[in-house]
């Protein structure tokens, strides 16, 4: 297929610059600036210079253009703010950032439309010991500063599945690690000594390499369902406090600052929303049936070892 990927410099659109060429896939990769386009074009793919939040722009830029389908993996994690607000650079890029790539799809007479979505969906909050699967509830305000991030989730979602003529998957990704994802973050903030993690609890989560997010994202290109939205997440759930270790041990890091939970809320609240108050075990069993996909790295530690 010929692929129009948005995100295309990103923490997993540079491993999908590498997958979808290998699947046999042609990408045209939306970018910015002539930085990006050189990135893009030196992995083989024809750069698309435009905005993803400038609608005419990005119109103006696929003129004439054709594809096969639209990738949509933009987020703007680099310029997020200490505190989270609607007005967010990602959430705006799940929101009207996902209507402007669909009208981008009709222009260019794509029918597949594959977007990033977030298991944080679910909801900032502890969902015990029983793990999520695509039927449970999705979106749901619980009342804290999470509801944006899983408002805006089930706002490209929900754009996706209702757009006529339009075939949409979502994957509904754990949390990234990998180069240019929260490991190297959060190694970065060990290095620097900042504290992160906080007295006494510790949430519990579900990750997923990078690498294995771009290759289950050409899988539901290839094989999703219209419609669907598949969970991918690796096979070892761990809590915030583990993955620290696992990231300070990988990089040669000091260990995590423990701090108590109340200055990392004021230091950057969602996160301590994220890290304190939520508690995820998520099922990766649709994906497997539906798309054939499983992750190369099976756990945190795994991955962390290349």
């Amino acid at each position: 297929m010929r692929v129009l990927l948005a995100g295309a410099t990103g923490a997993i659109g540079i491993p999908l610059l590498r997958a979808l060429p290998a699947a046999g896939h042609e990408v045209l990769a939306v970018v910015r600036n002539p930085a990006g386009a050189a990135l893009v074009t030196r992995h083989g793919a024809t750069p698309v210079l435009a905005d993803v939040m400038d609608r005419d722009g990005l119109l103006r830029a696929v003129d004439g253009v054709s594809a096969d389908a639209v990738m949509h993996q933009a987020t703007a994690l680099r310029r997020a703010g200490r505190t989270l607000r609607a007005t967010d650079p990602t959430i705006a890029l799940r929101g009207p950032g996902t209507a402007h790539l669909l009208e981008a799809a009709r222009a260019i007479g794509a029918r597949r439309f594959v977007t990033q979505s977030l298991i944080t969906g679910y909801g900032y909050r502890d969902h015990g010991g029983t793990p999520l699967t695509e039927r449970d509830p999705f979106g749901v305000p619980v009342g804290n500063v999470g509801d944006l991030v899983a408002a805006s989730s089930l706002a490209t979602e929900s754009q996706v599945f209702a757009a006529a003529g339009i075939e949409g998957v979502a994957l509904r990704y754990g949390m990234f690690y990998g180069p240019g994802a929260f490991s190297d973050l959060f190694a970065g903030m060990m290095r620097k000594r900042v504290p992160l993690l906080a007295r006494g609890r510790s949430g519990t989560t579900c990750f997923v390499h990078v690498d294995d997010a771009a290759a289950a994202a050409v899988a539901a290109l290839e094989r999703g369902g219209a419609g669907r939205a598949y969970n991918v997440v690796d096979d070892v759930p761990m809590t915030w406090r583990e993955f620290l270790g696992a990231v300070a041990r990988a990089q040669g890091t000091p260990g995590p600052v423990p701090a108590p939970g109340w200055v990392i809320r004021a230091m950057v609240p969602y996160l301590g929303c994220l890290m304190i108050d939520t508690s995820m075990r998520v099922s990766r069993e649709l994906a497997a049936r539906e798309l054939g996909w499983a992750p190369a790295h099976a756990s945190v530690e795994d991955g962390l070892k290349g």
